[in-house]
Parts: C-alpha cells; structure tokens; sequence
C-alpha cells in the first residue's frame, strides 16, 4: 500500500520560505521571501489535513480548490496543481504574493485552529504557478471560436484584467481603456516590487495582449474619449475603475509643502525604482524620501507599502501614525511585522492635530484612547487632553485610504446610479448598473478592497454578461 502523502501536520512544523536579512533586503526593492525549493515545497503541501471540510476554501472569496492543489503539489504533479488552480483564480501567482492569507485562507486553516500552525498555501501557490511559467504551462488564451460581439472594459486593475481573460476565453472582443501608461492599475503602481514584482505583472500584461486583448493606454475617459463614445463601440460595457481619490486630511497646515497622496508617492517610487522611468517630482525631492523625517498617517496595507518604500528610499526616520492600537489597525499584521524589521517606528493610539510651516517641518500629535465601540463594533478613539506633543517631519504621506470618484459628473452621466458612499450602485453577483448593458465591478463598487476581491467580481460579472449575450443574439434571431 502506497505511503499516505498528506496528514503530515503533527511531524512536520510550518515553514515558510526564507526571509531576506532586513538589513539586505531594505536598501533593494526586490521580493523578501526566497522561492522555495521542490521539496520544500511538496513538504509544506503534505502537511494538508484534506479534512472534510475545508475552511480556507470557504473562506476564500474565489473560493480556490485549496486542499485538490495541495495534494497535487504534495505528490510532484504540478502541472496538474497549476491547472486547478487557474480554474478558479486568474492570477494565481499575483494573489499568492499579496493576498493577506493571514485573515483569510491561511487564518482559516483548520490545522491552524487545532494549534499545529496553518498550511503555508499562499508560499505553495506561488510556487506553482511561478513553475507553471518557467515550464511553459501558462499559454495564451486561444478560444475555441471567436465571437463578433465587443466589450469595453474601463480600468486595467486586476478586476478589468481578470474581465479580459475571461471574456476572450469565450471567443468575445476586448478592449480595455486605461489613464496609465502601463496596465495592471495599483498591482503595477500601488503595490511596491518588494510585495510584487513587476516582471510578475507585466508578463500577464503581454499574455493578455498575445490572447487578442486590445489596450488603449494614456486614456482618461471623459477627458480622451467620452463615455458615450466607448459604449457606441462596444456591445457592452464593465466598469473597473477603482478608487483612486484620497481621503483628505483637514488639520490646520495640511496643505503645506511636503505633504503627500500616497498615491502619488507609491507611483512615483514604483516608476523609477521598478522601470527606471524619469519622474521629475521624485528626482526633485517632492516625491522622494531620502535623508527626511517621515511620518505616514494610516494604518492600512497601503500605509505599510509607504513606510518601508521610504525606508528603501534612504529616510532619516519613519514613523507610522495610527489612532487606534496594534490590535485594531486594519493592515495586514505580517506587513507590520515587516515594517519593525526594516525599522520603522509605529506610533499607537496617535493623531495628528495641526502641522507647522509652509513646506511642513513639524507636526503636532496627539495622544488617543480606545472608548466605546462604534456602529461597527470597533472601539472608537478618543482625544486625551493635554497629552499633544510636537514631532519634526519634513515629508508627510497621506495613507488615509481611497474614496471613489464622481463618475456620473466627470463622464456626464447622471443616469449613472451611485450609493451614498460615492460607489456604482451594482447587482449582486452580475455587477449590473443602472445604464442599460453597462456593468460595474471592483473598488469602484465596493469601495477600498482586496484584490482577490476584484478578481472575483471581474469573472462573476462575466459569466452574467456572457449570458445576456447569448440571449440578445437568441432575440436577434427570432
């Protein structure tokens, strides 16, 4: 009787790949874990209980066949493991680098829960399908008809892009309009390439374009091309914009020099640390951090993506200002862990109160304390009085998180329905706005998500859309 490949959780301890020293790997902007080994790999997927009922794939918002690919990796058929694994997510290795499996799959694990510590399934994901490209396994998409039927997709985020690859699957034209230069939205722009390099994105890119997906980049819409324009070219259209208008902050002396969109500054650092492109702003200090006293205001993912880009950068100091404490931030708590390493500096329970000079120099902090919970159930901050002190910044970073834009007025569509929030007002499940053979998914539906997230909308909505397609052309010919 063949030796039982899994099970292997009791006698054999989680491990993830090896880490880079933080020394070494804070002057580069390379990826921090190494890639595992084949073994290494296998061991790691053999310690999968297959148990009956698995909570990481519930608990995934694609809903991966977690346990079937670990079981494949477990017994050396990868080839098998990456393709089911690309049944169900498009960019398996993407969110293998990014998805924040500690609150996910990974913080799931029923292992996890029973004290041997989880399955590393977001190290082995990427290892498959990172093998999946060296081998040659991952082709161009090449459908078995071509259909006449167009669609416009508006923004190249992984939602857009996740659209694309789907709809060309099924044989239907694709064009994707961008403002950017390069696709991939915040995957390529937001996300610094020490979480994702940009040779990982941009190799999707050129998949994508090889499977017949056309790319109109530079392009603004409202401003380049109107909507209105984009919908008499297309059958149908899916909204995948993101959300990309920061949260402001209003203490007096908030619009001094030297303080910053995050946005802005994680494009800039990503443009020259990533493609060696010309940004005047960085090279002139506006956007660059080196030598300074940097304090970043936020507490999500995206504020720990600026605090070690700035350590990268050269910083003098970092600090990261949150209002409530370690155990209430919403940013991944690896990423935070990262962050100390690299040595930057976490302020808890800190808001800034107003800021000093006409290009900023210092700033005044106050102390919080955690109150009663809000609607949400979260503790809600509270001022201590007397408690402010004065701290030097000379480069400030606004991490406050993203609000949509006002799409009904910047594309003259005010028939266009949109929540109180700001966010496309969309079906559940379809992504269907309120403008007839209009869809919208993503951010700019759901507000500042994940990426898995996006993913998820970008195949759901194409599977509604491929359906009223097929009935419109079943109408036609009646």
């Amino acid at each position: 009787m063949a030796k039982q490949p899994m099970l292997k959780f009791v006698t054999v301890e989680r491990d993830m790949p090896e880490k880079r020293d933080a020394k070494v790997r804070n002057t580069d902007f390379d990826e921090i874990y190494a890639e595992y080994a084949a073994a290494k790999a296998e061991e790691q997927a053999a310690r999968c209980s297959q148990c009956g009922v698995p909570y990481c794939q519930s608990h995934c918002p694609l809903h991966n066949n977690i346990p079937d690919w670990l079981r494949l990796t477990a017994t050396g058929r990868l080839e098998e493991a990456y393709q089911v694994s690309q049944a169900t997510n498009t960019f398996p290795e993407i969110c293998g680098r990014i998805c924040p499996q500690d609150r996910l799959c990974e913080g799931n694990c029923v292992i996890e829960q029973s004290g041997h510590g989880t399955v590393t399934i977001g190290a082995v994901e990427k290892y498959i399908t990172d093998t999946a490209w060296e081998q040659g396994w991952v082709k161009p998409v090449t459908p078995a008809v071509e259909r006449e039927e167009s669609v416009g997709i508006i923004g190249a985020g992984p939602g857009g892009l996740a659209a694309a690859d789907m709809l060309r699957r099924a044989g239907v034209q694709v064009t994707v309009y961008d403002r950017y230069d390069r696709g991939g939205g915040l995957l390529t722009y937001g996300i610094p390439g020490f979480k994702l390099e940009k040779d990982v994105v941009m190799r999707r890119m050129d998949q994508l374009e090889q499977s017949g997906v056309e790319f109109v980049m530079n392009c603004t819409v409202g401003q380049d091309i109107s909507f209105e324009e984009i919908r008499g070219k297309h059958d149908k259209v899916i909204i995948a914009t993101g959300v990309y208008k920061t949260r402001e902050l209003t203490q007096p002396g908030s619009d001094a020099g030297g303080i910053v969109r995050a946005i802005d500054y994680l494009t800039a650092s990503n443009k020259v640390s990533n493609f060696g492109d010309s940004v005047p702003e960085y090279e002139s200090g506006e956007l660059n951090a080196k030598g300074k006293k940097v304090v970043v205001v936020g507490g999500g993912d995206t504020a720990m993506d600026c605090v070690r880009t700035a350590i990268r950068q050269g910083a003098e100091s970092v600090k990261c200002l949150y209002r409530r404490d370690r155990a209430n931030m919403p940013g991944s708590q690896r990423e935070v862990a990262n962050a100390e390493e690299e040595g930057v500096e976490f302020v808890w329970l800190s808001n800034p109160l107003d800021f000093s000079g006409d290009a900023v120099s210092s700033m005044t902090i106050q102390k919080m304390r955690l109150g009663a919970p809000d609607a949400s159930g979260r503790q809600s901050p509270e001022l201590i009085e007397g408690s402010d002190y004065a701290e030097e910044a000379d480069l400030v970073i606004k991490a406050l998180g993203f609000e949509p834009e006002d799409l009904p007025t910047l594309w003259d569509q005010p028939d266009l329905a949109v929540t109180r929030w700001g966010t496309i007002r969309a079906e559940f499940g379809t992504g269907k706005t309120s403008l007839d053979g209009v869809y919208a998914i993503g951010d700019i539906v759901r507000g500042a998500s994940l990426v898995v997230w996006a993913i998820r909308d970008g195949r759901d909505c194409v599977a509604a859309l491929l359906e009223d397609l097929t009935a419109a052309k079943a109408v036609a010919a009646e």
